[in-house]
């Protein structure tokens, strides 16, 4: 599995240490973590997760995530959500949308919306 594209911040929610295990869980590696702050990287892409909770913002703030593979992200996603690990998280299966684009749609541990798409 390979990102192509994603923003570069993320909260954390309330719990910092819950979302990074997440992204961990998900696949990202941790290159640096210091304070409040961790780096995520996936294939070329990295992101920042930064130890900030502010549910106003996290309920308005999307992540977009250009993938190789949709129906691995979502095999893998449907082991984490079935683990229990993580009861917070909420996804929808990939859908078709009419302008042809096929996404699959996931809330994180934060409130964060993710937006995963092959590309």
């Amino acid at each position: 599995m390979k990102a192509t594209k994603l923003r570069p911040f993320v909260p954390s929610g309330a719990d910092y240490e819950l979302a990074q295990r997440f992204f961990k869980e998900l696949g990202f590696e941790c290159i640096l973590s210091v304070q409040d702050i961790s780096i995520f990287r996936l294939s070329e892409q990295e992101f920042i997760l930064q130890n900030y909770s502010n549910q106003s913002f996290q309920d308005n703030y999307m992540m977009d995530l250009i993938v190789d593979d949709l129906d691995a992200w979502w095999t893998h996603i449907q082991a984490i959500m079935e683990s229990g690990q993580f009861p917070t998280i909420r996804a929808k299966e990939p859908t078709v949308f009419p302008w042809g684009r096929r996404e699959l749609h996931l809330i994180d541990p934060a409130g964060v919306c993710w937006h995963l798409a092959e590309g």
